[in-house]
């Protein structure tokens, strides 16, 4: 695999194909993968024919898509979760023949499934309806058409977490305690002892990394309560790296605000543990990466756009020196 062009202490960063670049990885080697494709031609992110954005809608992103797919398959470990962010697609009378919604996370599912993933549940994450009627100006959701014709009113579109796993037993479980219990320490050793093997935290004294451990290790009832709820109600659709509008380039026409960080915690809180391989092929501004390197995860990422992969390279040295000596390898 070819030297990134981004890359810090416990990340990289490739600005190139994502397909391209997992086919070049290991088999088996990402621990978790958390990442937001693009929407068919909903939002304009480029002009390169190697975007996805760029495939055109319905069946032709989906074929497109489809090679993506598989060499995530490839790249997931056995029993280990990749999430995927989505939304339903709005239709379009003049291109669709009618006004309705396209199910894009059914697309995603099946395109998933065929390439040898597992559906493996969803998680509904509650927005505004007010704020995306203010933000898209959707007939379904103005006050006026109910005076109208209500007949065309309809609900709020929700944002999906879909998770996926490659069949076959997790060969690194990810093993949590309830708050005060005395395993506690046991656990947060082992994951000392395989994140020194890998050459990391070589610079901070066990203590340290033992107890910035113990916060990941305990996992209490309540907290879990929230996570495994089908709808999350604690995301702050604000909560968003900024320089996404910097990252901007002079031809784009459009930009989809980037994925919720309180999102990604969730996902990678419950799916992945300190040290893991954590991925997103579509790395936009770093927003995964920020997250997985502040929780202590590794992170690989990819990105077609120079101007994002350069905003990204900032946003991942911002979240390291947060992260200060502790994930630091020597």
């Amino acid at each position: 695999m070819k030297q990134p062009e981004y890359q810090g202490s416990g990340w990289a960063l490739h600005n190139s194909d994502c397909i391209e670049g997992m086919y070049a990885m290991p088999e088996s080697s990402v621990d978790c993968s958390v990442f937001s494709p693009p929407f068919g031609d909903l939002f304009v992110y480029s002009d390169s024919e190697r975007d996805l954005g760029n495939a055109g809608t319905g069946q032709a992103f989906i074929n497109q898509y489809k090679f993506f797919a598989e060499a995530l398959t490839r790249v997931m470990k056995p029993g280990r979760i990749a999430c995927v962010h989505c939304t339903d697609l709005p239709m379009r009378k003049g291109r669709d023949g009618a006004i309705g919604l396209q199910d894009f996370s059914g697309d995603l599912i099946k395109a998933h499934t065929d390439a040898g993933m597992i559906y493996h549940g969803r998680t509904t994450i509650w927005k505004d309806p007010v704020v995306e009627m203010q933000r898209t100006k959707a007939l379904g959701l103005l006050y006026k058409q109910i005076r109208k014709d209500s007949a065309m009113n309809r609900v709020g579109m929700p944002d999906y977490m879909l998770f996926f796993f490659l069949f076959g037993d997790n060969p690194d479980r990810i093993e949590h305690v309830a708050p005060g219990s005395a395993d506690a320490v046991k656990i947060a050793r082992k994951w000392l002892d395989h994140m020194r093997r890998e050459g990391l935290c070589r610079s901070a004294p066990d203590d340290a990394v033992l107890k910035e451990l113990l916060l990941h290790v305990e996992f209490d009832v309540y907290e879990w309560q929230k996570l495994a709820s089908p709808v999350w109600m604690n995301i702050n659709q604000g909560n968003v790296l900024n320089g996404y509008r910097k990252a901007r380039g002079e031809a784009d026409e459009r930009h989809v605000c980037p994925l919720q960080l309180d999102t990604i915690e969730n996902c990678l809180r419950l799916y992945s543990k300190p040290g893991d391989v954590v991925m997103d092929p579509f790395n936009g501004i770093g927003s995964t990466g920020y997250q997985a390197l502040k929780m202590m995860r590794r992170y690989i990422g990819f990105e077609l756009k120079p101007e994002y992969a350069a905003q990204a390279n900032l946003n991942l040295h911002d979240a390291e020196k947060s992260a200060g000596d502790l994930f630091a390898a020597a």
